[in-house]
């Protein structure tokens, strides 16, 4: 291979490792204000809201010795309010994932958690 082919291969790839960065710093910036309303009924029930510009991620981490059920609310104008149910495990975390189908600038998220009965 001749060396300016070499040099524009490597400036190519250069290229591409850059722009890969720049979406990715500016897909993990915060556009929005998350608030997080718990109703955990006496579980040791850990929230942790995970946010990027296109999704709300919220961890829910289970310290308790029982299996949990967590019902989850989000609302996010001018999106319609979104309902999902997590199961978790005693010991164990699970996501739950809003995707924006509309650009928000709040989400309000309404979180339920109780044991579940065998």
């Amino acid at each position: 291979m001749r060396p300016s082919k070499a040099r524009l291969r490597g400036s190519i790839g250069h290229c591409a490792v850059v722009s890969l960065a720049l979406f990715a710093a500016s897909a993990t910036a915060q556009t929005y204000t998350v608030d997080i309303h718990p109703t955990l009924n006496g579980l040791d029930v850990k929230i942790e809201p995970v946010t990027t510009s296109g999704m709300l991620v919220v961890k829910l981490t289970n310290a308790t010795d029982k299996k949990v059920r967590c019902d989850l609310l989000y609302d996010a104008a001018p999106q319609i309010p979104y309902r999902k149910t997590t199961y978790i495990d005693p010991g164990k975390t699970e996501d739950s994932v809003f995707s924006a189908k509309r650009k928000w600038t709040s989400v309000d998220v309404d979180v339920k958690c109780k044991t579940v009965e065998k």
